[in-house]
């Protein structure tokens, strides 16, 4: 599943990660993207970027929602290539025990290129803001 503009991103993420639902959100990534997720897991692929989205859905983030800050969009490449950095707020995060772990911000940054029908990411990373 691909996007028509780079630009709307950000928005697919918020509300893929607000339905719980991990394949929408790998769905955006090219078959053979590489991915590095919040918790430090590393994919490769679709199928792996699935598999980590819905472990971390059903885990510490099984109630957390995400909040949209600023967003930084660069061309690379004369425009053939798209890097996005997408600040985020998440809340509701949880620890094994269940207890509140409160809310941390993060940022997600993805290289995006054009595919047979949009824009997808080929490669991202999302990690704890320091």
């Amino acid at each position: 599943m691909s996007l028509a503009d780079p630009a709307d991103l950000p928005r697919a993420i918020a509300h893929a990660w607000g339905a719980r639902d991990a394949h929408a959100l790998a769905g955006y990534f090219a078959p053979d993207a590489d991915f590095l997720s919040l918790t430090g897991g590393s994919a490769e692929g679709a199928k792996e970027i699935a598999e980590i989205f819905a472990g971390e859905l059903a885990g510490a983030f099984s109630r957390a929602r995400l909040v949209t800050g600023k967003t930084k969009l660069r061309a690379v490449a004369g425009g053939a290539a798209v890097v996005i950095t997408q600040r985020f707020v998440l809340s509701g995060i949880v620890h094994a025990d269940g207890s509140d772990a409160g809310r941390i911000g993060a940022i997600f940054c993805a290289t995006m290129e054009p595919g047979p029908e949009g824009w997808w990411i080929v490669a991202a990373q999302f990690v704890p803001e320091a």
